[in-house]
Protein backbone atom coordinates (compact mmCIF):
# COMPACT_ATOMS: atom_id res chain seq x y z
CA UNK A 1 0.00 0.00 0.00
CA UNK A 2 1.79 3.38 -1.32
CA UNK A 3 1.33 6.22 1.01
CA UNK A 4 1.97 9.99 0.50
CA UNK A 5 5.37 11.55 2.14
CA UNK A 6 4.69 13.34 5.17
CA UNK A 7 6.28 16.47 4.25
CA UNK A 8 3.90 16.63 1.40
CA UNK A 9 0.57 15.78 3.03
CA UNK A 10 1.60 18.20 6.00
CA UNK A 11 0.87 20.74 3.35
CA UNK A 12 -1.90 19.96 0.93
CA UNK A 13 -3.73 17.07 2.74
CA UNK A 14 -3.71 17.69 6.68
CA UNK A 15 -5.39 21.45 6.90
CA UNK A 16 -8.91 20.33 8.33
CA UNK A 17 -9.13 19.60 11.67
CA UNK A 18 -10.51 16.43 11.41
CA UNK A 19 -7.03 15.57 9.96
CA UNK A 20 -4.73 16.82 13.19
CA UNK A 21 -5.04 13.81 15.01
CA UNK A 22 -1.74 13.02 12.62
CA UNK A 23 0.26 15.96 13.72
CA UNK A 24 -1.04 16.23 17.19
CA UNK A 25 0.24 12.33 17.53
CA UNK A 26 3.96 13.18 15.74
CA UNK A 27 3.89 16.18 18.04
CA UNK A 28 2.92 14.07 21.08
CA UNK A 29 5.83 11.23 20.47
CA UNK A 30 8.37 14.22 20.18
CA UNK A 31 7.29 16.56 23.31
CA UNK A 32 6.16 13.21 25.33
CA UNK A 33 2.93 14.69 26.54
CA UNK A 34 -0.50 14.93 25.13
CA UNK A 35 -0.72 17.78 22.20
CA UNK A 36 -4.11 18.90 21.08
CA UNK A 37 -3.90 21.38 18.40
CA UNK A 38 -6.19 24.45 18.39
CA UNK A 39 -5.26 25.52 14.98
CA UNK A 40 -3.22 25.48 12.16
CA UNK A 41 -1.92 28.62 10.15
CA UNK A 42 -0.55 29.03 6.54
CA UNK A 43 2.93 29.97 6.57
CA UNK A 44 4.29 32.68 4.32
CA UNK A 45 6.65 30.12 3.08
CA UNK A 46 4.39 27.44 1.80
CA UNK A 47 3.78 28.21 -2.16
CA UNK A 48 1.43 26.56 -4.66
CA UNK A 49 4.53 24.75 -6.18
CA UNK A 50 7.56 22.64 -4.63
CA UNK A 51 9.82 24.22 -6.13
CA UNK A 52 9.61 27.64 -5.23
CA UNK A 53 11.44 27.20 -2.08
CA UNK A 54 13.78 24.37 -3.31
CA UNK A 55 11.39 22.05 -1.53
CA UNK A 56 10.93 23.66 1.57
CA UNK A 57 7.62 22.89 3.42
CA UNK A 58 6.94 25.42 6.79
CA UNK A 59 3.53 24.85 8.95
CA UNK A 60 2.53 26.69 12.01
CA UNK A 61 0.14 25.13 14.65
CA UNK A 62 -1.01 26.35 17.53
CA UNK A 63 -2.33 24.04 20.73
CA UNK A 64 -5.02 24.35 22.96
CA UNK A 65 -2.41 25.60 25.46
CA UNK A 66 -1.23 28.20 23.77
CA UNK A 67 2.39 27.11 22.64
CA UNK A 68 3.68 27.51 18.63
CA UNK A 69 4.98 24.20 17.00
CA UNK A 70 7.05 25.42 13.88
CA UNK A 71 7.18 22.31 11.62
CA UNK A 72 10.28 23.15 8.90
CA UNK A 73 10.67 19.71 6.42
CA UNK A 74 13.82 20.40 3.89
CA UNK A 75 14.78 17.54 1.55
CA UNK A 76 17.78 19.80 0.03
CA UNK A 77 21.51 20.34 2.14
CA UNK A 78 21.81 23.39 3.42
CA UNK A 79 24.84 24.45 5.10
CA UNK A 80 23.55 27.06 7.19
CA UNK A 81 20.10 25.55 8.22
CA UNK A 82 21.26 25.94 11.52
CA UNK A 83 20.80 29.51 11.44
CA UNK A 84 17.92 29.58 9.62
CA UNK A 85 16.14 27.83 12.45
CA UNK A 86 17.03 30.18 14.80
CA UNK A 87 15.73 32.63 12.03
CA UNK A 88 12.64 31.15 11.67
CA UNK A 89 11.88 30.56 16.05
CA UNK A 90 12.92 34.11 16.33
CA UNK A 91 10.56 35.29 13.60
CA UNK A 92 7.59 33.59 14.81
CA UNK A 93 8.41 35.06 18.72
CA UNK A 94 8.38 38.31 17.59
CA UNK A 95 5.27 37.86 15.29
CA UNK A 96 3.15 36.72 17.67
CA UNK A 97 4.29 39.50 20.40
CA UNK A 98 1.56 42.45 20.01
CA UNK A 99 3.18 46.27 20.19
CA UNK A 100 3.16 47.14 23.82
CA UNK A 101 2.63 43.79 25.39
CA UNK A 102 4.66 42.57 28.14
CA UNK A 103 7.30 39.97 27.76
CA UNK A 104 5.52 37.53 29.52
CA UNK A 105 3.16 37.27 26.76
CA UNK A 106 5.82 35.44 24.61
CA UNK A 107 4.94 32.42 23.92
CA UNK A 108 6.04 28.61 24.23
CA UNK A 109 7.99 27.53 20.46
CA UNK A 110 8.92 24.05 19.63
CA UNK A 111 10.75 24.04 16.44
CA UNK A 112 10.40 20.77 14.76
CA UNK A 113 13.13 20.00 11.71
CA UNK A 114 12.84 17.38 9.66
CA UNK A 115 15.58 16.85 7.30
CA UNK A 116 16.49 14.31 4.90
CA UNK A 117 20.60 14.74 4.63
CA UNK A 118 23.36 14.95 6.95
CA UNK A 119 23.22 17.82 9.15
CA UNK A 120 26.24 18.11 11.68
CA UNK A 121 28.12 15.26 12.94
CA UNK A 122 26.52 12.99 15.45
CA UNK A 123 25.73 8.94 15.42
CA UNK A 124 22.08 9.60 16.50
CA UNK A 125 19.23 10.31 14.45
CA UNK A 126 16.83 12.39 16.56
CA UNK A 127 18.42 15.42 18.96
CA UNK A 128 17.14 17.78 21.16
CA UNK A 129 18.13 20.94 21.95
CA UNK A 130 16.86 23.73 24.90
CA UNK A 131 18.42 26.75 26.94
CA UNK A 132 19.63 26.11 30.63
CA UNK A 133 21.63 28.45 32.28
CA UNK A 134 24.62 26.78 33.77
CA UNK A 135 27.00 27.96 36.84
CA UNK A 136 30.23 28.60 34.92
CA UNK A 137 32.03 27.42 38.39
CA UNK A 138 30.04 23.77 39.17
CA UNK A 139 28.72 22.17 35.52
CA UNK A 140 25.91 20.62 38.25
CA UNK A 141 24.52 24.41 39.34
CA UNK A 142 21.64 24.82 37.00
CA UNK A 143 19.81 28.04 36.87
CA UNK A 144 16.17 27.36 37.93
CA UNK A 145 13.18 29.70 38.18
CA UNK A 146 11.96 31.80 42.00
CA UNK A 147 9.15 30.14 43.51
CA UNK A 148 6.76 33.68 42.63
CA UNK A 149 8.12 33.15 38.89
CA UNK A 150 7.20 29.14 38.88
CA UNK A 151 3.38 29.80 40.11
CA UNK A 152 3.75 32.95 37.52
CA UNK A 153 4.65 31.28 34.65
CA UNK A 154 3.81 28.12 35.26
CA UNK A 155 6.87 26.18 34.40
CA UNK A 156 10.05 25.51 36.53
CA UNK A 157 13.14 26.22 34.43
CA UNK A 158 14.11 29.01 32.52
CA UNK A 159 14.55 26.28 29.38
CA UNK A 160 10.56 25.69 29.72
CA UNK A 161 10.34 29.13 28.77
CA UNK A 162 12.63 29.51 25.77
CA UNK A 163 11.97 27.86 22.59
CA UNK A 164 12.93 24.32 22.21
CA UNK A 165 14.55 22.78 18.88
CA UNK A 166 13.69 19.41 17.89
CA UNK A 167 16.16 18.19 14.77
CA UNK A 168 15.34 14.26 12.48
CA UNK A 169 17.72 13.61 10.52
CA UNK A 170 15.59 10.63 8.90
CA UNK A 171 18.59 9.48 6.59
CA UNK A 172 20.65 8.72 9.86
CA UNK A 173 17.78 5.73 10.95
CA UNK A 174 18.64 2.19 11.07
CA UNK A 175 15.34 1.27 9.91
CA UNK A 176 14.58 -1.31 13.34
CA UNK A 177 11.79 0.99 14.48
CA UNK A 178 11.87 0.18 18.48
CA UNK A 179 9.80 2.90 20.17
CA UNK A 180 6.57 4.86 19.33
CA UNK A 181 9.63 7.62 17.86
CA UNK A 182 11.56 5.15 15.76
CA UNK A 183 7.78 3.94 14.37
CA UNK A 184 7.43 7.80 13.12
CA UNK A 185 10.38 8.29 11.50
CA UNK A 186 10.41 4.92 9.67
CA UNK A 187 7.25 6.03 7.88
CA UNK A 188 9.09 9.41 7.37
CA UNK A 189 12.31 7.53 6.04
CA UNK A 190 10.55 4.80 3.91
CA UNK A 191 6.66 6.00 3.48
CA UNK A 192 5.21 3.02 5.01
CA UNK A 193 2.94 1.84 8.20
CA UNK A 194 2.99 -1.73 9.32
CA UNK A 195 -0.92 -2.58 10.86
CA UNK A 196 1.15 -3.39 13.75
CA UNK A 197 2.26 0.42 14.82
CA UNK A 198 1.22 1.69 17.62
CA UNK A 199 3.03 5.11 17.58
CA UNK A 200 0.04 7.73 18.00
CA UNK A 201 -1.01 9.16 14.93
CA UNK A 202 0.00 6.77 12.68
CA UNK A 203 -2.34 4.25 12.30
CA UNK A 204 -4.75 7.48 10.76
CA UNK A 205 -1.99 8.65 8.45
CA UNK A 206 -2.17 5.37 7.29
CA UNK A 207 -5.94 5.43 6.53
CA UNK A 208 -5.95 9.33 5.41
CA UNK A 209 -2.60 9.26 3.46
CA UNK A 210 -3.23 6.35 0.55
CA UNK A 211 -2.13 7.25 -2.79
CA UNK A 212 -5.25 5.52 -4.04
CA UNK A 213 -7.53 7.83 -2.13
CA UNK A 214 -6.08 11.22 -4.02
CA UNK A 215 -8.30 12.50 -6.69
CA UNK A 216 -7.23 12.97 -10.31
CA UNK A 217 -6.16 16.80 -9.32
CA UNK A 218 -4.05 15.61 -6.19
CA UNK A 219 -2.51 12.73 -7.86
CA UNK A 220 -0.45 14.32 -10.45
CA UNK A 221 0.19 17.13 -8.53
CA UNK A 222 1.86 14.83 -5.84
CA UNK A 223 3.86 12.94 -8.69
CA UNK A 224 5.23 16.48 -9.75
CA UNK A 225 6.67 16.70 -6.09
CA UNK A 226 8.33 13.59 -5.90
CA UNK A 227 9.64 13.70 -9.14
CA UNK A 228 10.68 17.33 -7.87
CA UNK A 229 12.44 15.85 -5.23
CA UNK A 230 14.37 13.48 -7.59
CA UNK A 231 15.79 15.44 -9.95
CA UNK A 232 16.85 18.05 -7.07
CA UNK A 233 18.90 15.00 -5.18
CA UNK A 234 20.51 14.00 -8.31
CA UNK A 235 21.35 17.40 -9.53
CA UNK A 236 22.72 18.04 -6.00
CA UNK A 237 24.48 14.46 -6.09
CA UNK A 238 25.52 15.49 -9.98
CA UNK A 239 27.38 18.19 -8.33
CA UNK A 240 28.57 16.94 -5.76
CA UNK A 241 30.46 14.18 -7.77
CA UNK A 242 31.88 16.29 -9.78
CA UNK A 243 32.91 18.63 -7.39
CA UNK A 244 34.74 15.60 -5.89
CA UNK A 245 36.35 15.01 -9.50
CA UNK A 246 37.24 18.23 -10.02
CA UNK A 247 39.16 18.34 -6.59
CA UNK A 248 40.61 15.52 -7.20
CA UNK A 249 41.83 16.31 -10.59
CA UNK A 250 43.13 19.87 -9.27
CA UNK A 251 45.19 18.43 -6.51
CA UNK A 252 46.59 16.13 -8.85
CA UNK A 253 48.02 18.61 -11.02
CA UNK A 254 48.01 21.07 -8.22
CA UNK A 255 50.91 17.98 -6.80
CA UNK A 256 52.68 17.49 -9.89
CA UNK A 257 53.35 21.00 -10.39
CA UNK A 258 54.53 21.23 -6.57
CA UNK A 259 56.59 17.90 -7.02
CA UNK A 260 58.11 19.65 -9.97
CA UNK A 261 58.54 23.11 -8.33
CA UNK A 262 60.50 21.47 -5.34
CA UNK A 263 62.15 18.86 -7.27
CA UNK A 264 63.84 21.84 -9.50
CA UNK A 265 64.53 23.78 -6.15
CA UNK A 266 66.38 20.46 -4.83
CA UNK A 267 67.79 19.49 -7.94
CA UNK A 268 69.24 23.26 -7.43
CA UNK A 269 70.71 22.22 -4.12
CA UNK A 270 72.35 19.14 -4.90
CA UNK A 271 74.05 21.17 -7.73
CA UNK A 272 75.25 23.66 -5.55
CA UNK A 273 76.54 21.85 -3.40
CA UNK A 274 78.22 19.35 -5.72
CA UNK A 275 79.62 22.80 -7.61
CA UNK A 276 81.10 23.64 -4.16
CA UNK A 277 82.34 19.77 -3.53
CA UNK A 278 83.96 20.15 -6.74
CA UNK A 279 85.00 24.04 -6.39
CA UNK A 280 87.06 22.74 -3.59
CA UNK A 281 88.65 19.91 -4.70
CA UNK A 282 89.53 21.51 -7.44
CA UNK A 283 91.37 24.11 -5.37
CA UNK A 284 93.31 21.81 -3.30
CA UNK A 285 94.54 20.15 -6.41
CA UNK A 286 95.48 23.56 -7.76
CA UNK A 287 97.24 24.39 -4.58
CA UNK A 288 98.92 21.06 -4.14
CA UNK A 289 100.16 21.82 -7.48
CA UNK A 290 101.55 25.14 -7.46
CA UNK A 291 103.79 23.86 -4.18
CA UNK A 292 105.10 21.20 -6.12
CA UNK A 293 106.21 23.76 -8.68
CA UNK A 294 107.34 26.16 -6.49
CA UNK A 295 109.67 23.25 -4.71
CA UNK A 296 110.92 22.31 -8.16
CA UNK A 297 111.84 26.06 -8.98
CA UNK A 298 113.72 25.88 -5.24
CA UNK A 299 115.62 22.80 -6.27
CA UNK A 300 116.27 23.33 -9.77
CA UNK A 301 117.95 27.12 -8.54
CA UNK A 302 120.09 24.66 -6.36
CA UNK A 303 121.94 22.48 -9.76
CA UNK A 304 119.98 19.31 -8.67
CA UNK A 305 119.30 16.84 -11.01
CA UNK A 306 116.03 16.77 -13.06
CA UNK A 307 115.10 12.94 -12.51
CA UNK A 308 115.77 13.97 -9.02
CA UNK A 309 113.62 16.37 -8.65
CA UNK A 310 110.86 15.16 -10.81
CA UNK A 311 111.02 11.58 -8.73
CA UNK A 312 110.42 14.08 -5.47
CA UNK A 313 107.93 16.46 -6.78
CA UNK A 314 106.11 14.08 -9.18
CA UNK A 315 106.59 16.75 -11.60
CA UNK A 316 107.37 15.44 -15.30
CA UNK A 317 110.82 15.97 -17.26
CA UNK A 318 109.26 18.66 -19.59
CA UNK A 319 107.26 20.68 -16.74
CA UNK A 320 110.33 21.08 -14.47
CA UNK A 321 112.31 21.86 -17.83
CA UNK A 322 109.73 25.14 -18.26
CA UNK A 323 110.66 26.64 -15.10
Amino acid sequence: MELVRFDWAIKRLLRNKADYGIVEGLLTVLLNKPVKIKCLFESEANKDFVDDKFNRVDLLAESETGELMIFEIQNARELNYFHRMIYETSKVISEYLKSGEPYDRIKKVYSINIVYFSLGQGDDYAYKGTTNFVSMHNGNDILVLSQRQKETFKCETPADIFPEYFLLRVDKFNDVAKTPLDEWISFLKNGEIPETATAPGLLEAREKLRVANLDEAERRAYEYAMENISYQRSVIETGRIEGRLEGRLEGRLEGRIEGRLEGIAEGEKIGIAKGRAEGIEQGRAEGIHQEKLDTARKMKAENLPLEVISKITSLTIAEIETL
